[in-house]
């Protein structure tokens, strides 16, 4: 799903009035239920529906959490709150994550959200592209980010299409309006869980070729993360957390149907239809392969797609491993 651009000051006055991990005691001194903040990654959606879904079941409660979700209004706001300590924890990217701390951010990455990558390269059939050998003399809209446009690199030179024969379009956040009205004949930034169970939904059959599908080396989509500090002093929070978000998506799992409700209800703009349909082609990447517990991460994985980056000119530096962490991940670290 692509995520527009807004004001970032909005976001961090709104947080800011949420005490960050601040403790309510009781009159003895003993503490109560511990408060954590958590700011999405965007407006709440079929992606985050494990989380609302942990809330209503009381996992969260359980746990010994007071879970404060918040919506940015700006998708770099997350990481910037968090590296500020104006957040607990925040939702960001893979790219994203290893990005700020290129740039010196002290964030890392304590779970998986989604374990695949979710962009992709998209197109409807008035564009007469199939898949990415399609690509030559053809255009492509990208939302100007520039490691979609190294996507777009790697998946013309694994096709055998000559860069130059592809012409790139900046159309920002209009990648499906860009296809519609057949600016471009295909568009790189998509989300096949979002836009395209959304296009099949409105009888567009749109042609979906996956990113790890096209040469890109995989990555987490989606992933928590925390200030390297907030780790190493509220370790047991985060883990705590983990183990509700966990609880709150095999509930998912188990009957989506019902589990997409409290995000429905908390969120009464959002079309049903749609968010369950997206919630359902999501499962499958909510939860790691080989049965490793939720939100683990796989080091190798990480070390290759950024590797992938430095090659790509995206990063001065390869990443170092403390750029994530399973330490908190259920099971893990104990």
């Amino acid at each position: 799903m692509i995520r527009p651009l807004t004001a970032l000051l909005a976001v961090l006055a709104a947080v800011t009035l949420t005490a960050c991990g601040a403790k309510d005691e009781t009159p003895d001194g003993t503490p109560k239920t511990e408060r954590l903040t958590l700011v999405l990654d965007y407006f709440p959606n079929a992606d985050h529906a494990g989380i609302y879904a942990a809330q209503a079941a009381g996992f969260f409660r359980q746990a010994g959490l007071d879970v404060d979700i918040q919506v940015p209004g700006d998708p770099a706001a997350p990481t910037k709150l968090v590296q500020a300590r104006k957040a607990d924890i925040a939702i960001s990217y893979e790219p994203e994550v290893l990005l700020a701390r290129d740039k010196g951010a002290a964030v890392v990455s304590f779970g998986a959200l989604v374990q695949k990558p979710l962009t992709s390269l998209m197109s409807l059939p008035s564009g007469r592209v199939r898949g990415p050998e399609d690509l030559k003399g053809r255009t492509v809209g990208t939302a100007g980010i520039p490691y979609q446009s190294a996507y777009l690199k790697t998946i013309l030179k694994q096709a055998g299409v000559g860069e130059g024969s592809v012409k790139e379009v900046n159309v920002g956040f209009n990648l499906v309006p860009a296809m519609l009205s057949k600016r471009v004949d295909a568009t790189l930034g998509a989300f096949w869980n979002y836009e395209g169970v959304q296009l099949r939904r409105e009888g567009k059959h749109p042609r979906i070729v996956r990113m790890e599908d096209a040469g890109v080396p995989a990555y987490n989509e989606l992933v928590f993360i925390a200030e390297r500090d907030t780790l190493r002093e509220r370790g047991d929070v985060l883990r705590r957390f983990l183990q509700a978000v966990g609880r709150g998506h095999k509930l998912l799992r188990e009957d989506p149907a019902k589990g997409v409700e409290p995000l429905l209800k908390a969120n009464k703009d959002l079309d049903r239809g749609l968010q369950l349909a997206a919630v359902k082609a999501t499962l499958p990447v909510f939860f790691p392969e080989n049965g490793k517990p939720f939100g683990w991460q796989d080091l190798d994985a990480w070390k290759a797609y950024g590797d992938w980056m430095v090659e790509n000119d995206l990063l001065k530096r390869a990443p170092t491993p403390t750029a994530l962490t399973n330490e908190f991940v259920p099971g893990q670290g104990i």
